[in-house]
């Protein structure tokens, strides 16, 4: 999702965040890397791609693989197609592929972001085949705008990101399991962290 999403006047784009380079850019590529690690196959979807920070990692990881991008915003996907990114404009709860087309789709800061996340993880669990595996990456709100206020990030910290659900390890791991994933791993990030900025849950669809 666009980091704009809550107020779009204010000019906070993903690309320019990282462009500032710093603690912020250091924890992105962690973040990404953690999420990286989960993925598999040689078929990759990156729902909710935002302005494309990630699946540009994706490719570089995976050259030789298929991976495609999906966002809403129409700004976002201009951004994707300036990029030379492969990105489709639609709404997770509608994707358009078929029946079991990936082997891994991955949903990073995107479900608090969703008014109907059990439509959206079921639209996920559709096109990833048996076996494959959902990864999703949901942030911690408060303690994030701790990390920003300690880190003198004002102007991060008292933006709204449009954010309209709070999650945690045993309610997603419960959503999970209601669509037929079965829970392969979860992660605090960062790691060795007394407190926790990010979590990651890996799903892997056996029905």
């Amino acid at each position: 999702m666009p980091v704009t999403a809550g107020k779009r006047e204010t000019d906070m784009s993903q690309r320019g965040q990282y462009a500032y380079g710093g603690v912020g850019r250091y924890y992105w590529n962690m973040r990404d890397c953690a999420a990286l690690e989960y993925l598999m196959g040689s078929r990759m979807l990156d729902a909710g791609c935002g302005e494309g920070l990630t699946l540009e990692r994706i490719i570089a990881r995976f050259p030789d693989g298929y991976v495609q991008g999906v966002d809403i915003d129409p700004l976002n996907v201009a951004i994707c197609r300036e990029h030379r990114l492969p990105v489709t404009q639609a709404s997770v709860y509608d994707l358009p592929f078929r029946d079991s087309s990936f082997d891994s789709c991955i949903l990073l800061e995107v479900i608090e972001h969703l008014e109907n996340a059990d439509r959206a993880l079921a639209e996920l669990v559709r096109v990833t085949r048996l076996g494959g595996r959902v990864i999703i990456v949901y942030p911690k709100d408060m303690m994030m705008y701790f990390a920003r206020i300690a880190c003198l990030k004002f102007r991060e910290a008292r933006f709204d990101p449009g954010h309209v659900n709070q999650w945690n390890a045993r309610a997603l791991g419960r959503l999970m399991s209601a669509h037929g994933l079965r829970r392969l791993a979860f992660r605090s990030l960062p790691r060795f962290w007394p407190f926790m900025l990010h979590g990651l849950i890996v799903g892997e669809r056996e029905d």
